[in-house]
């Protein structure tokens, strides 16, 4: 207790403890949904932690570049192991952040008085689709070197800027020496600390309001005699043993996949990139990893030539209006209640929609737009359907969710 004393005379770590830890009280209601938020702090974690020890034999040169992470692969002791970490750490974050997304928009996690929460999470998913795409290019693969090169293109569709603005980005005319050590400057030192300080903020601001929860119920309206919340518990060590539970789960099959399907069939990492970058030989199909796809789906969605400026510049507005319309989520939904326990058939309906079409853009982003892979159309024929449907799912939001008929939420927890 004495060291604890001495520490706290010049650092307040116990009243940091108990402000967020020992006297936080979270909703008792929380279900498996209510994971992957410490899921992801976990994988952010375990990405930083795994990219300092790559950062030491990584060579950040376009002749050493591959060749460094073969010697990582073969010559480093486990090396192997904490590459794989890291590449399959980056599907695997943005599978828990799906997750937490969606948990959010089933229990109304982005409504008053959360709407700063969710969009503090938006710029963190921005950041992190920023953070995968720098470091994709890292390992000079084949396909790291095309894809980097088609994505880095689509900014040139902007007008007026675009060209300067892709040359800025590649830091030459082509990507080159320049663009791969500007890459590992955003990926290893700009993104991570944006990422830090974001989860920090959306930390602070999660509890100054307060968890929601699956009733959708406000627990600091109910309080005891001393003040604390009827229907809550303190964080620790109730919700501190149930996180442990879930990461030990979490990890195993996370390591599961490491120790014996690393690649995932190509959908963690690609055969392409286990070939060193070659700017005369171009893959058949330069495709983004799957966390990306949904959105690089909806850009070669749009083949309409005849639009002002013409499809590319269209598609890459489409694209990212996809995301944006995440930020404008919490004014678009007027529903009366929070959870969709207590929501009518429309949202539950239109919810269910807008979760089976982006897996369906996601699976259309890695296949060739002009094979049939699902039934009877081409794959950019289903692409646009399932473009239309994203949107629609956003644009009619306010009158959907203002129509449906709800239930009344209750006062307590159940």
């Amino acid at each position: 207790m004495s060291l604890i004393n001495w520490i706290d005379d010049r650092f307040p770590l116990s009243k940091v403890w108990n402000e967020h830890m020992a006297q936080y009280y979270v909703p008792k209601n929380f279900n498996v949904w209510y994971y992957f938020g410490a899921l992801s702090l976990v994988v952010l974690v375990l990405q930083i932690v795994t990219g300092i020890i790559l950062t030491m034999h990584y060579k950040p040169d376009v002749d050493l570049a591959f060749a460094s992470v073969e010697y990582i692969m073969r010559d480093v002791p486990a090396g192997w192991f904490v590459r794989y970490l890291h590449g399959v750490g980056a599907s695997m974050f943005f599978l828990v952040v799906y997750l937490h997304m969606f948990r959010a928009m089933l229990y109304g996690s982005h409504r008053k008085p959360r709407e700063l929460i969710w969009l503090l999470g938006m710029v963190i998913y921005v950041a992190l689709m920023a953070e995968a795409f720098f470091g994709y290019l890292l390992p000079w693969g084949n396909m790291s070197y095309w894809g980097a090169q088609v994505i880095i293109s689509l900014f040139g569709a902007i007008p007026l800027i675009g060209e300067p603005l892709a040359e800025w980005i590649r830091g030459d005319f082509v990507v080159s020496d320049a663009t791969l050590n500007r890459f590992f400057a955003f990926h290893v030192i700009l993104l991570p600390l944006l990422l830090a300080l974001l989860v920090y903020l959306k930390i602070v601001a999660l509890h100054k309001v307060g968890s929601n929860n699956p009733d959708g119920v406000e627990i600091k309206k109910n309080k005891d005699k001393d003040g604390n919340p009827v229907d809550g518990i303190p964080f620790h060590p109730y919700y501190t043993v149930k996180d442990t539970f879930g990461v030990a789960v979490f990890m195993t099959i996370f390591l599961g996949i490491v120790f014996f399907v690393p690649e995932l069939g190509g959908w963690f990492l690609e055969k392409d990139n286990f070939a060193p970058a070659d700017i005369l030989q171009t893959p058949p199909d330069i495709v983004p990893l799957w966390y990306l796809t949904p959105y690089y789906s909806i850009l070669r969605a749009v083949t309409f030539e005849w639009l002002p400026g013409g499809a590319k510049l269209w598609g890459v507005i489409a694209m990212g209006g996809a995301i944006v319309m995440f930020f404008f989520l919490p004014w678009l939904d007027r529903a009366k209640v929070r959870s969709i326990r207590y929501r009518g058939w429309m949202y539950k309906t239109a919810l269910t929609v807008f979760a089976v079409t982006f897996v369906m853009l996601g699976y259309l982003g890695t296949k060739n737009p002009g094979h049939i892979d699902l039934f009877l159309f081409k794959n950019v024929i289903w692409a646009q359907i399932g473009m239309v449907v994203y949107f629609a799912f956003f644009l009619l939001m306010p009158i959907y969710t203002r129509l449906d008929p709800t239930k009344a939420e209750p006062d307590r927890v159940g």
